[in-house]
């Protein structure tokens, strides 16, 4: 059985959206194209993390990343073969998952370093790993300005092999603050230090190149001087450019979240609508009761402010958002009736600015996409084209 509400996940827009970025990378003149690590943590921001993060891989992906150890080992058995860096802290993890699904951890607190060593000497093996800098957002990382007394005893470590460095900016989303260039010129200088123990201590392999990155999807868009070796896109690899910045690169939205009507009503004047009666009618009005609520991971202030699709018209959203359903006034909108679709993200119809999408959403309740499309509730089936 299919529920009324699904969300469609087109894998083409995913790659094309890929290609557009790769595009982007290789404009500079004079300069190699940096990779691209797909970010695919949190289910693939909502989209599913097996189905996307294969296509990512096909698409050309040097790397993919996620949140967390379990996390990883989801996309190793989804059949991912391409390098997975874990994000996520490491100090209290169970480890093993790193050495059975062959992750790459990031190091970023002198304990975490001391217990991967550990299981890699108990393994008698030698692991991979990326080094974090906090260059200012003050969450992990091995501080930018105390790396000369925190980072020899972990970068000669026997058993470790430093694959790569990087920092992660706190307000590349946010053009007048002057947060992004320092912490610009903090990882230069940090990478100038570590460079510098490297040469000093010798890496136990022999020498490698250490990969350098930096950029999310908004630094990515913001400044080609930090697109380093590597660019982490994360949001803008489902459509999505993060507000408020703009951009040219021509992308395609990923998911779409579709219903049906599921009950037609009139309400007559000063009758309310839902839980507490939130919405009350002025006038004669009609009602569409549409079965997805809270528990599919629509907000509960969408109530009065967001809009939904029926039959290429925008309607708005009445009365409480509950766990279950909600209601949208149709009255203006012509002879609605049980089964007709509902577009609650995407388009309906041909002309493209009949859409909805998670920028719009997003402002809508203040709030940011990133938790729009990662929100999605378990029980609303995927379904990929």
């Amino acid at each position: 059985m299919i529920r009324n509400t699904i969300a469609r996940v087109d894998l083409n827009a995913l790659r094309h959206n890929f290609a557009a970025i790769q595009q982007c990378l290789a404009s500079e003149p004079g300069r190699t194209p940096p990779g691209i690590m797909a970010v695919v943590k949190a289910n693939a921001y909502g989209h599913g993390a097996d189905r996307v993060a294969r296509a990512l891989e096909q698409a050309g992906a040097t790397m993919l990343a996620c949140a967390d150890i379990e996390e990883g080992i989801v996309l190793r058995g989804a059949g991912v073969r391409v390098p997975i860096l874990v994000f996520g802290a490491l100090s209290v993890s169970d480890l093993d998952g790193l050495f059975e699904y062959s992750l790459t951890p990031t190091i970023s607190t002198p304990g975490a370093a001391k217990a991967v060593h550990a299981a890699a000497v108990k393994r008698r093996s030698v692991i991979g790993y990326h080094l974090k800098i906090d260059t200012g957002m003050n969450r992990l990382g091995f501080r930018h300005d105390n790396l000369r007394r925190t980072l020899p005893d972990v970068l000669a470590s026997d058993h470790m092999r430093l694959d790569g460095v990087f920092t992660h900016f706190a307000s590349a989303d946010e053009p007048e603050s002057p947060v992004f260039n320092t912490q610009r010129e903090r990882f230069d200088a940090a990478w100038d230090v570590v460079s510098g123990f490297r040469r000093t201590l010798g890496p136990p392999e022999g020498g490698h190149s250490v990969m350098k990155h930096a950029s999310n999807s908004a630094a990515l868009l913001r400044d080609s001087r930090v697109w380093y070796d590597a660019v982490r896109p994360g949001l803008l690899l489902y459509g999505i450019v993060p507000p408020p910045l703009a951009s040219t690169i021509p992308l395609r939205p990923v998911m779409s979240l579709t219903s049906r009507v599921v009950a037609v009503k009139g309400i007559r004047p000063g009758e309310g609508v839902g839980y507490g009666c939130r919405f009350h009618a002025q006038s004669p009005r009609t009602i569409a009761v549409i079965p997805a609520g809270y528990a599919d991971g629509l907000d509960t202030r969408l109530c009065g402010r967001g809009h939904v699709l029926i039959r290429g018209r925008r309607v708005p959203i009445v009365g409480a958002v509950s766990m279950d359903m909600i209601t949208v006034d149709v009255t203006d909108v012509g002879e609605v009736q049980p089964g007709d679709e509902v577009v609650l993200l995407g388009r309906q119809g041909e002309e493209s600015w009949q859409q909805i999408d998670a920028r719009e959403v997003a402002a809508a309740i203040g709030t940011i996409p990133w938790e729009v499309v990662c929100r999605l509730g378990t029980r609303i089936e995927r379904y990929y084209d």
